[in-house]
């Protein structure tokens, strides 16, 4: 019997169906970005194509409060994934969603920020086509914009920001990322990382190896955009010892740009002052 979870939804696992196309209608998924937490960041595509749901397969970042979005009536299933705890392998994800399409479902693949940055949507978009189904993407707003916008801090900015470069802190099977640290480490350009909290000191070292100013300003947000939201203002070479102090998931912003950044305020926020990083 499916279980349910303190909210009442259905918290049962799912036994994948065989994939069969059963002839009751063609199915579709949808790859939906959820934005970075907030509810009001969610698109206007986004909360139609929800509400049309028969499935709902979402992230485990995704906030409860967008969750709630969905009609009572579709199933929801978690595909929560934590560092080095996946409740499922992102080859079964595929073969759900793709099942459910062909029982002639319209599957909304919820993802956590936008669908195409680093979400693995292009994986998924990949094994529907394969498989013969239909999908479409609704982008979402990525956590970097709303890291950005919550610190005040440009991503680009005339005159310290031309050209900015997002990037994942973890490759395949937990290896280093493969990255041209050289091009990251020229100055007046922001980097972004993503999923680089436990791997801050490593990254630091790489930027500060290929030449990057110690002093260049860094932002680290965590939980962007939510009611938990912290900001940690610091430089490059205060950038681990900053990340030691968050849990995550968090972002790791550096460059010239972040010079505007505003530490956040409040007891729900932590402020490490920026050195020597403004003179």
């Amino acid at each position: 019997m499916a279980q349910q979870d303190p909210k009442g939804r259905r918290a049962d696992r799912l036994l994948v169906l065989d994939g069969k196309a059963r002839g009751g209608g063609a199915g579709k998924v949808w790859l939906v970005g959820a934005g970075p937490g907030d509810p009001d960041l969610l698109t206007i595509r986004a909360l139609k194509v929800m509400q049309g749901a028969d499935v709902v397969v979402h992230d485990g970042l995704v906030s409860d409060e967008i969750l709630d979005l969905a009609p009572a009536r579709a199933r929801r299933i978690s595909v929560a994934k934590r560092k080095s705890r996946h409740s499922y392998s992102q080859d079964e994800i595929n073969r759900m969603l793709t099942a459910f399409a062909l029982e002639g479902l319209t599957v909304v693949r919820l993802k956590g920020g936008d669908p195409f940055i680093f979400g693995r949507g292009g994986e998924e978009l990949e094994a529907c086509r394969e498989a013969g189904v239909e999908c479409q993407v609704v982008p979402g707003v990525t956590a970097a914009l709303a890291a950005g916008a919550s610190a005040g801090a440009p991503l680009t900015h005339r005159g310290s920001a031309q050209a900015v470069t997002f990037v994942t802190g973890h490759a395949a099977q937990g290896a280093e990322p493969d990255l041209d640290w050289e091009s990251l480490a020229k100055a007046n350009q922001t980097v972004v990382i993503y999923m680089g909290l436990s791997q801050a000191a490593a990254i630091a070292g790489r930027l500060l190896g290929a030449g990057r100013d110690g002093a260049t300003p860094a932002l680290i947000v965590e939980n962007a955009s939510r009611a938990d939201e912290r900001r940690v203002v610091t430089t490059l070479s205060g950038l681990a010892e900053a990340a030691a102090a968050l849990r995550g998931p968090a972002l790791l912003i550096v460059g010239e740009a972040m010079a505007l950044a505003r530490a956040g305020e409040g007891i729900a926020q932590i402020e490490v002052l920026v050195r020597e990083a403004r003179a």
